[in-house]
């Protein structure tokens, strides 16, 4: 079918979405945003006459398989169909989006987080881009050298990122769910005011911003109504929620101690996670609630209480502890120190009877000596966590700790995650021995 045939129909969208939960909702929301402009969505890429690619930029081997997705996209448009548009999102392009242009002429247009909400445009212009590139191939060695040049300009990539996206979803944004019919992710906020050594994700969402309680409530409530049974809470800092909504907020409140007198401080009628959790658990229906990326600094003895008291709040918290060795929380920006985990852990316990924890940790960070990660393996079998993961440390560029001393070799960083694992899969069959027998509800 030529280009030409197809104008008349509704231009068709093929999405692929990489990353994590939080860039799969926003694929979600690119493609109600495409639906609701009448365009139509296709699970083969090889049919689409525009294909997104959502791109995740968190640590090299995402970016490497983000450029890969890409250029096999490429790849794929010359081999099967010439006139497919190409567009890249998400957070590789807020991460490079001066240098992406230059270093990846096949893409039609380069979009932002902010941008979300525009794609029905940005579709239409990487249609448009592509059939002008295709007509400049043609013509090429017809034009004089003035009109080549002037083509070549024209043929550079549609790019559109802001540097410090603001934007946030609401209750009326359209969305169509990529997750089976009985789950779905809910953002409760966006962006990150943590300084974490490690971490670019700051720098490519934004500051934290929470979305108003109410919306949130009636984004869940029509979830409900759509059968869905396990609402997930999402966002960069679950446990931060709430606390920019108040007016002449502080955003330097990332260590415990400082989130813990800006919370007392918050009148009986503040937004908190807390308060969020007593307005989901009232909504009438048979779900539950499930809390992901809370950040150990800003659990509070009201969050605890909450948890334990709600029935549809799954006892299973996620926290990623990342170290526990206090020299590595202190090189990794954490603002948290051993025995501050510690007592948390054990206030979590005993506050919430039968949680399940989960946590993750970064192994071969800068300066990590041998000590430090046996102290972190005997962490591990002591706290007996219910979930881990282990990750070796991703050298990142931009951030503090891309800039250290004492880089740790990949073989050590492999060496040392298989280590940690393979003390977590002991109290792991350890845990799930003492579970044979036992009668629960699952979804």
């Amino acid at each position: 079918m030529s280009i030409k045939e197809k104008n008349t129909s509704p231009i068709s969208v093929g999405m692929i979405s990489l990353g994590c939960a939080k860039n799969l909702v926003d694929s979600e929301i690119m493609l109600g945003h495409l639906m609701q402009a009448g365009m139509t969505i296709t699970n083969n890429a090889d049919d689409a006459d525009v294909v997104v690619v959502n791109t995740c930029s968190f640590i090299d081997s995402a970016q490497e398989e983000s450029v890969d997705t890409i250029l096999e996209s490429s790849e794929l448009s010359k081999a099967k169909h010439l006139g497919q548009g190409l567009i890249v999102a998400g957070c590789l392009t807020q991460r490079y989006r001066k240098e992406l242009p230059e270093l990846l002429p096949e893409v039609d247009v380069f979009m932002g987080i902010d941008q979300v909400d525009q794609i029905p445009e940005f579709v239409r212009q990487a249609h448009k881009h592509r059939e002008k590139k295709i007509s400049h191939e043609e013509n090429a060695g017809k034009s004089s050298d003035d009109a080549a040049t002037n083509e070549s300009e024209e043929m550079l990539p549609v790019l559109d990122v802001t540097a410090r996206p603001n934007y946030i979803p609401d209750y009326t944004t359209p969305r169509f769910r990529l997750t089976p019919q009985h789950f779905a992710y809910l953002k409760i906020a966006e962006g990150c005011n943590h300084p974490c050594s490690f971490c670019i994700i700051p720098r490519m969402r934004g500051s934290h911003r929470s979305r108003q309680p109410e919306d949130i409530v009636q984004e869940a409530k029509a979830m409900v109504r759509d059968g869905i049974k396990e609402i997930n809470l999402i966002s960069q800092d679950s446990t931060y929620y709430g606390m920019d909504l108040r007016e002449n907020h502080k955003r330097n409140i990332a260590s415990p101690q400082k989130f813990k007198e800006a919370s007392e401080a918050l009148p009986e009628d503040a937004s908190t996670l807390s308060s969020l959790l007593r307005q989901l658990n009232a909504i009438e229906g048979d779900f539950w609630i499930r809390i992901l990326y809370t950040h150990p600094a800003h659990w509070t003895d009201e969050l605890i209480q909450t948890i334990a008291k709600c029935k549809k709040v799954a006892k299973y918290v996620d926290i990623p502890l990342q170290h526990i060795h206090s020299t590595m929380l202190e090189r990794m920006r954490r603002e948290t120190s051993r025995e501050y985990i510690e007592e948390l852990i054990q206030r979590i316990r005993e506050g919430i009877p039968n949680i399940a924890i989960r946590t993750t940790f970064i192994v071969g960070f800068p300066g990590e000596t041998e000590g430090a990660f046996e102290s972190l393996k005997t962490f591990i079998q002591d706290t007996r966590f219910e979930r881990l993961g282990v990750f070796t440390y991703s050298h990142e560029e931009g951030t503090r700790a891309g800039d250290m001393a004492n880089q740790i070799p990949i073989e050590v960083k492999e060496a040392r995650k298989s280590r940690a694992m393979e003390t977590q899969l002991e109290v792991s069959r350890e845990l799930a021995s003492a579970q044979v027998g036992k009668m629960m509800r699952v979804l």
